[in-house]
């Protein structure tokens, strides 16, 4: 994961269908700056440079027999560099950092406690660093760190010692702790079990550069800004703006030369005292997190049960989701989901949708919000791109070029507006976004032509598998969704649908001693891509439609069957959860983000999709690697993570540059325990259905306060593998 290079002249997909929507058309929610990634979309890997145009919008050409040669970067004789091209930055490492998250704050530090300006430490707000440096000493000395943890999503709480006393011996008789919020408020409390009074002098030594977080990414962020005395405490200024820091009590002295606040404190016997520092931006009030209001569009749902991780998943995944809300700051009721501290906290529009998928059992308030921001984004025509949801380009592993995520979000719009009527969105709401969704089907449609596939990114792109997969799903829930409100189109698109099935069970199937593969790709020029990873997993994510059932999928049976046979192999089953490039494959590396590390959303997929599939084997497998992943991990996922063979009595290995907290990966834990219970509900019919994995991996498991139909839900599975419900609202009837 690198900085993003200079853009070409010749990268339409760059320029016309990866720009960030602006706050003004309610892509916003942090400051300007801090939507995109600082680890940016790697450029193609040597061997397989940009490919050429795609002749038409169709099947390739001559295609190749199955088992056709890889097209390999082996098999291509290296490209030179860009022109321009930067050598990549390297990134500030995030494994080793407690990241407290209540956007727009944030507040990162390393197990230490002290923030000593260096890598990400420090306190940010919309993006921009407000402090870099809160280093305590009591009487001269730093504390010596004994604990730092996080207590909750937006706080972490540092424990530190020393020894005061001149004859104390050597057991510590001060504690220092300090409570670190990343709504810019850190709080230090002196403890003392020393026999007798002390008055302890502290000095608390300040510094920023007010740096934005890209900047620090980047390695080239500048000096300290020289201080002020101001009010109670120090004020910086620079170009972009400043920053202030308060202390209560005020302190005995200031000194801005040195950026020092002190204070001489006695602390009498068993006694305490505390120092608050608050740390603001100029023109700017206390930080207001979203998540925390009443007003949250997530449900405040439970989950109890034989296994005790699965409360902890679930707790911890819903705090993470609540911690990464944002308001669209041009329509304040609208919420949507930053895609994942530190790197990403803006909107993002594939990533915001997918979580706001899988969270549809915690309400349907959040895909609403959602969609009505990313419909506001919308490309207006004419044009070939009219209808898209832009979005970035997104890095593919070694073996295809970037992709971009506006193809994603266009075909997750309808399927998320589809499900979430399902579930129970408003009618009145479902009417108001119905037209952008029509349009992002009218979008396929037009792409696709009079061909089969769709390329992505368009035109003259690869024809990927996860991208038939998503238009697939789209035209299926589309069509469904058009249906129900009597506009056209529905029939088309099903028709549609059934000729890429046809075609995809022998384009895209590629054949082996082994029993047969899924092809990753097909080039513009007709080859196969072979290699195979978990983006095979959205193949299994086939959607709701009504009445419970799910949509049919891209693969036949046997398929479906061989398919669930290599996930649970060794190959791709890490023990941690699904890798994402088999070990076997040319190019794999156990921390490659798209090349062999295990990604919690795709592994998500794959066990919700086994599992529908009645592959509950091969899901309860991949559920409980995930499971054992959290625990190592205390229940904050991170988006990604080392796909290193699990081990007795190991570990899962961190992924240096990964956000945790992760959207997807929080949205991940509501799906794998709705996933268990089975709920497919159809709220405008009045019903639900409950299909709960019969094997129960992790024995009985209740669910309080989730929402269907609006309304409380409460589901109970037993320990035969028998789903009950305990809550619903009125009406609501248990379907078949």
């Amino acid at each position: 994961m690198h900085p993003p290079t200079p853009p070409s002249a010749a990268d339409d997909e760059r320029r016309a269908a990866s720009t960030p929507a602006s706050p003004s058309r309610g892509g916003g929610g942090g400051a300007p700056g801090s939507t995109g990634d600082p680890r940016g979309s790697e450029p193609p890997f040597p061997g397989t440079g940009r490919p050429a145009a795609l002749p038409g919008t169709g099947r390739p050409a001559a295609p190749p027999a199955r088992g056709a040669p890889s097209l390999s970067s082996a098999a291509r004789p290296p490209l030179a560099p860009p022109p321009g091209a930067r050598r990549p930055a390297q990134l500030p490492p995030t494994h080793t950092t407690l990241i407290c998250v209540a956007l727009p704050g944030l507040a990162i530090s390393t197990d230490q406690g002290q923030l000593t300006g260096r890598g990400l430490e420090g306190f940010y707000r919309g993006g921009r660093r407000l402090l870099a440096r809160c280093q305590v000493r009591v009487a001269g000395r730093e504390p010596l760190a004994v604990q730092a943890r996080m207590t909750a999503a937006d706080r972490a709480r540092f424990v530190g010692t020393l020894r005061a006393s001149p004859d104390g011996g050597p057991d510590p008789d001060v504690v220092v702790e300090r409570i670190r919020h990343a709504d810019g408020t850190e709080r230090i409390t002196l403890h003392s079990s020393a026999p007798r009074p002390l008055r302890l002098p502290i000095e608390v030594s300040l510094g920023t550069d007010l740096a934005d977080l890209g900047t620090i990414a980047s390695g080239t962020a500048g000096p300290e800004l020289p201080a002020s005395v101001h009010a109670f405490g120090l004020r910086w200024a620079g170009a972009t703006g400043g920053a202030a820091v308060t202390a209560d009590p005020p302190p005995a002295d200031a000194l801005a030369s040195a950026g020092l606040l002190r204070w001489e404190l006695d602390l009498l016997p068993g006694g305490s005292t505390t120092l608050e520092l608050r740390i603001r931006q100029d023109g700017a009030g206390p930080v207001r997190a979203v998540g925390h209001v009443a007003t949250s569009p997530l449900a405040p749902a439970r989950a109890v049960g034989d296994d005790p991780r699965v409360e902890a998943l679930l707790s911890t995944s819903i705090e993470d989701l609540q911690a990464l809300l944002l308001r669209d700051s041009a329509h304040p009721s609208d919420t949507h989901l930053a895609a994942g501290a530190p790197w990403r906290c803006g909107m993002a529009p594939a990533e915001a949708l997918a979580a706001a998928r899988m969270t549809l059992p915690l309400g349907t308030g959040l895909a609403a919000g959602t969609l009505r921001t990313l419909a506001r984004t919308q490309i207006p025509g004419p044009g070939p791109r009219f209808g898209m949801l832009p979005g970035p380009r997104r890095d593919a592993g070694a073996h295809l070029p970037p992709g971009c995520t506006g193809t994603e979000a266009t075909l997750l719009f309808p399927v998320l507006l589809a499900e979430a009527r399902r579930w129970g969105l408003p009618e009145q709401t479902t009417e108001e976004l119905l037209p952008t969704a029509e349009r992002c089907l009218t979008w396929l449609r037009t792409t696709v032509g009079d061909g089969t596939y769709l390329p992505d990114p368009q035109p003259g792109g690869p024809l990927r598998c996860e991208t038939q997969a998503h238009a697939h799903r789209a035209a299926l829930l589309g069509a469904d969704l058009l249906d129900m409100y009597g506009r056209p189109g529905g029939a088309g698109l099903r028709q549609w649908a059934q000729k890429l099935r046809t075609a995809f069970r022998d384009d895209f199937w590629v054949e082996d001693r082994g029993g047969g593969r899924p092809a990753a790709a097909r080039t513009p020029d007709g080859r196969i891509v072979p290699h195979f990873g978990s983006i095979a997993a959205h193949l299994l994510d086939t959607g709701l439609l009504g009445a419970g059932e799910s949509a049919p999928g891209l693969l036949d049976k046997v398929q479906t069957e061989q398919l669930a046979r290599l996930f649970g192999s060794p190959a791709m089953d890490s023990g941690w959860g699904l890798r994402g490039l088999g070990v076997k494959e040319p190019g794999y590396n156990p921390f490659g983000h798209r090349s062999g590390a295990v990604r919690v959303q795709e592994t998500a997929v794959a066990v919700a999709g086994l599992a529908t599939a009645g592959y509950e084997k091969e899901a309860s497998s991949l559920l409980r690697g995930l499971l054992a992943a959290a625990e190592a991990f205390d229940h904050r996922l991170p988006e990604m993570y080392a796909g290193e063979q699990r081990t007795a009595g190991g570990a899962p290995l961190p992924h240096p540059a990964a956000c945790r907290p992760s959207a997807t990966a929080a949205a991940s834990g509501v799906l794998l325990l709705a996933t268990l219970a089975g709920i497919r509900p159809d709220a405008p019919a009045n019903t639900v259905m409950l299909r709960p994995v019969r094997s129960v991996p992790l024995g009985e498991i209740g669910l309080t306060g989730l929402r269907v139909a609006g309304e409380p839900f409460s589901v109970r599975v037993g320990r035969l593998g028998v789903a009950m419900v305990e809550e619903a609202a009125a009406g609501l009837q248990l379907g078949a």
